[in-house]
């Protein structure tokens, strides 16, 4: 089953994020298989506490395990050290039907 990596990114210094972190990040999930499903900024928050005009990302897997493989490469341990100080995260991993699947469900 398919597998959603969500983050929710309150970015500090937008610049230095996409051109260090997001360039090396966008890099390695292709490299992994995972693709893109959305990119863009500006969230509005509807309910809660995290996230209004925050940056969200949500990237499709072949499954959860093809997502952690990401996550807990090496490649990636190191990308992820790009953010800190920039940008604080939040990040989940959810497995459902893909999209079109859903959609033709």
């Amino acid at each position: 089953m398919p597998a959603y990596m969500i983050v929710t990114a309150k970015i500090n210094d937008r610049d230095a994020f996409i051109k260090g972190y997001g360039a090396a990040a966008g890099k390695l999930v292709a490299q992994f298989g995972g693709k893109y499903v959305l990119r863009g900024p500006g969230a509005q928050l509807l309910e809660g506490e995290f996230g209004d005009a925050a940056s969200m990302v949500i990237s499709e897997w072949t499954n959860k395990e093809a997502a952690l493989r990401f996550w807990n490469s090496e490649e990636y341990v190191e990308v992820k050290k790009l953010r800190q100080d920039i940008a604080d995260c939040q990040v989940l991993l959810i497995e459902a039907p893909s999209i079109l699947e859903a959609l033709n469900g």
